[in-house]
């Protein structure tokens, strides 16, 4: 299986050729309007389902699949964690328990700030994660930043999905620690000089293979089109 996540830094039914050229199997998009406007632009595009989550209409969360994969938002929905999106994953007869992560900032309750709302939704979909898994998407931290967060920071959550044997591609298979990492994947202000690594796929460590492999996209080839690039994860094990 194939995955590609993108903060497409809004509009995606005007960019979405870059991804589907990919030819991705599943997507995970950060900043993509209401799926109303994805299906008008997606008239030509065979794909399975579309799920989108989201209170702006113009930002949101899809998750778009293609080819033999199927999704439905898990009945476990805890819409306290908005942005940390349960879906089931059908591939042929077998389930597969899909988060696709944004993290955003909360006005509201300051513990779900940015990791914490990705620390919160791990505790409460702890026994999913029992199960095979991914978590995907834009989650807007590092373990840079570790220090400014008492409890339930990047690397917190890091080892929680270690613990239940879930891995970080990236850093698994570039064996590189967390906060070390060369490629960026968002430039703030898409200034070249201002790179933070922010958007991760974690996997159970059973859908590894000795193909699995993971790559990011340049500054040069996605900066047009968004402040992130995306992350491309295939030969995921099924």
């Amino acid at each position: 299986m194939k995955i590609i996540t993108w903060n497409c830094n809004m509009a995606f039914r005007k960019k979405y050729e870059s991804i589907i050229d990919l030819k991705p199997d599943l997507i995970v998009i950060q900043e993509c309007e209401h799926k109303t406007k994805i299906k008008e632009a997606f008239k030509n595009i065979q794909y399975n389902q579309i799920i989108w989550y989201g209170e702006n209409i113009h930002k949101g969360v899809a998750i778009i699949s293609f080819n033999d994969i199927h999704i439905e938002l898990n009945k476990n929905h805890d819409p306290r964690y908005k942005y940390v999106i349960p879906i089931l994953l059908t591939v042929k007869n077998k389930k597969i328990n899909l988060f696709a992560v944004w993290a955003m900032p909360n006005k509201n309750d300051k513990s779900k700030n940015y990791v914490g709302q990705v620390w919160g939704a791990i505790s409460c979909y702890k026994k999913l994660l029992n199960e095979d898994s991914i978590l995907v998407g834009d989650f807007n931290s590092n373990a840079f930043w570790d220090n400014k967060i008492k409890n339930g920071n990047h690397t917190d959550v890091v080892n929680y999905l270690s613990d239940k044997n879930i891995s970080s591609v990236y850093h698994k298979l570039n064996n590189v620690d967390h906060g070390k990492e060369s490629e960026p994947t968002f430039y703030l202000v898409k200034n070249i000089k201002k790179p933070y690594h922010l958007d991760y796929c974690f996997l159970s460590d059973g859908m590894f293979s000795s193909k699995t492999k993971i790559s990011v996209g340049t500054y040069h080839d996605w900066i047009r089109l968004s402040d992130h690039t995306p992350i491309i994860i295939e030969n995921v094990e099924i």
